[in-house]
């Protein structure tokens, strides 16, 4: 019996990297100095432009208190597809510091990292192969973001 097998990205941030199925991500591009929003705190950094959308773009360093300040110089942002399903909030971007890794994660090449003190934006931790990366929690991600930029968004599912 073959092991099934998840097509996944690793996301390299500043502190380590992310672990996200390859279906959440809708496209990798250049950084782009995000507007920033009037009020908000350090880890949401603004808004940039994608296919017409106001994507809000996400420091998960920051966001997970690891880092003060993540470096742009050659980041990239992926756009995630929001788990908020709300109209005004369809995309995300995470601050990626350089060109996601595709992986394919399977039983045999996945373990838990247990661990009991973790940040409300990570789901866990994995070790992935011979590399450790954190699982983020892109539904609690999204509804930070629907707070902190705009309010308290209805969620519609």
């Amino acid at each position: 019996m073959n092991e099934a097998e998840i097509r996944s990205v690793l996301i390299p941030i500043t502190e380590g990297e992310l672990l996200v199925p390859n279906a959440s991500i809708a496209e990798v591009v250049a950084y782009a100095e995000p507007e920033p929003f009037d009020q908000g705190p350090a880890w949401l950094l603004g808004n940039v432009l994608w296919h017409g959308w106001q994507v809000p773009v996400v420091s998960f360093g920051a966001l997970t208190e690891q880092q003060e300040v993540e470096p742009t110089e050659q980041a990239k942002l992926c756009i995630t597809k929001s788990l908020v399903h709300n109209d005004r909030l369809p995309y995300i971007a995470l601050l990626a510091q350089g060109f996601p890794r595709l992986v394919t994660i399977t039983e045999s090449t996945l373990s838990e990292v247990p661990d009991s003190s973790r940040h409300i934006a990570i789901a866990g931790a994995a070790v992935v192969g011979d590399r450790q990366a954190w699982v983020p929690d892109l539904d609690r991600i999204a509804q930070l973001v629907a707070h902190a930029a705009y309010g308290a968004l209805p969620v519609t599912r």
